[in-house]
């Protein structure tokens, strides 16, 4: 009897899996951080011996080439993705007998890259799962511009008559089982929910129920924001990633992080935005390790500097400095836990800034005082409508563009709350009076703030 388990990574919006039967498993497009893959076989007591990737990804560094050294397993890789390791390449309807009985078929299946492969499992020839990658995501598909600009239209094409082919070959009660699509900016669009069949996808999913050149328009128009660390990430999995070391950072005291800090470092306090807001050391950024930790600060880190890691406990800095690897941020240059006083040298205060709500911001508004408004939601959101009179500056661009905010108290607000904390946190940093909104965006036409949308203002 075959298993399939999921191993997910809500941080990043992935998912990776084994599946196999009771001897052998592979592994498909696996983490950066192998251990808790090498765990999940051993719970099931099972041999890894294949690893596959259905693409080169630009996510997130791979595990794969670790995982198939640690284990011996044969790695299985896309002929048409030019890396620089030994593997095995694999090329559309090649297979491989995963156990007696379970046999793992390659599927080109070109569209979110120009050498995409799903992989088909069968159980005595029954279809029973299909690891879609970035192809067939749950209600959408990957996205086709992460290669190169000049080939998106292309591949957006081919990505309609791939998820066209796997509909085509496989039966409606298969599972599809994606790598992106769960908050992941490599799905073209916000996939919904959390398990999906190819039957259910042939019946709701643009790409299938839409002829070529109105999903392809649909879709171009609907692409968001690129983090800009996926620059990295091609390169890094093409080259072949290194081990990830794991080992806690060395300490860093009061005095340490003030150098670092006089030095142009970044140090990361990962507390939640309340914690943060009531007291931080002056010049560290907040990026709380509950929300996506490593895709806002690998989006925003100019890449390479150094980062130093602040939190309650070490088992937080532990949790952030595995999933910071997951994206190519290797080594925290230190970390230092434990009450935030002690982050302070002796007679130093902690910094502050008040927290508040749209009804908040309205009050101050209607009492007539002059507060900027600065909005630091994606251009697509903004566009469903903003704040009357508000400053729009992205909260991936604004470490760079501090300078163009406008003087006076900058009340700063996101969709939810923490982007909002994010770029407080570095306006703080710069010396800015802020006001962090920690309110959903709902609200503001609740408290009664005039909207306005971007065609209605010109």
């Amino acid at each position: 009897m075959f298993f399939v388990d999921t191993l997910q990574f809500e941080g990043l919006g992935n998912r990776s899996y084994l599946a196999g039967g009771p001897g052998a498993a592979v592994v498909i497009d696996p983490p950066r951080d192998v251990d808790q893959v090498i765990a999940a076989a051993a719970r099931r007591g099972v041999r890894i011996a294949f690893v596959a990737e259905t693409h080169v990804h630009n996510d997130y560094v791979s595990g794969g080439l670790e995982l198939a050294r640690v284990t011996g397993a044969q790695y299985l890789v896309p002929a048409g993705a030019h890396v620089r390791f030994a593997r095995t390449p694999v090329a559309d309807g090649d297979t491989v007998t995963v156990d007696e009985g379970l046999v793992l078929r390659a599927i080109a299946t070109p569209g979110h890259t120009p050498h995409h492969t799903s992989y088909a499992l069968t159980e005595d020839g029954r279809g029973v799962a299909a690891f879609t990658g970035g192809s067939l995501l749950i209600g959408t598909v990957g996205r086709p511009d992460l290669v190169e600009p000049r080939l998106t239209e292309q591949l957006a094409r081919a990505q309609h008559a791939s998820v066209r082919r796997l509909v085509g070959e496989l039966d409606d009660d298969v599972p599809v089982l994606p790598t992106h699509g769960f908050g992941s900016f490599c799905s073209s669009s916000q996939a919904e929910g959390d398990t999906t069949t190819i039957g259910k996808e042939r019946t709701t999913n643009d790409a299938l129920t839409s002829d070529v050149d109105t999903f392809v328009t649909r879709m171009l128009a609907g692409l968001d924001d690129v983090p800009a660390y996926y620059a990295h990430m091609g390169p890094a999995n093409a080259a072949g990633p290194a081990p990830v070391d794991l080992t806690p950072p060395r300490r860093a005291d009061a005095e340490e992080l003030a150098s670092r800090l006089a030095a142009g470092e970044w140090v990361v306090d990962l507390r939640s935005r309340t914690a943060f807001a009531e007291g931080h050391v002056a010049g560290s950024f907040n990026f709380e390790g509950e929300g996506k930790l490593a895709t806002y600060l690998a989006w925003l880190i100019p890449w390479g500097k150094p980062v130093t890691l602040l939190a309650e406990t070490p088992e937080r800095v532990a949790e952030a400095q595995r999933e910071l690897a997951r994206v190519g941020i290797d080594r925290p240059a230190a970390a230092a836990t434990g009450d935030p006083a002690t982050w302070v040298r002796e007679g130093e205060k902690l910094a502050s800034f008040p927290r508040a709500r749209f009804a908040d911001l309205a009050h101050v508004r209607e009492r007539g005082e002059r507060v900027v408004v600065l909005d630091v939601r994606r251009t697509a959101e903004r566009e469903g409508g903003f704040v009357h009179g508000s400053v729009h500056i992205p909260v991936h661009e604004l470490h760079g563009r501090v300078s163009e905010v406008p003087p006076g108290t900058v009340w700063v607000h996101c969709a939810g709350g923490m982007r909002a904390a994010i770029a407080a946190s570095l306006l703080d940093a710069a010396g800015r009076d802020v006001v962090a909104v920690d309110d959903g965006f709902d609200s503001a036409t609740e408290a009664g703030l005039p909207l306005a949308r971007p065609d209605a203002t010109g």
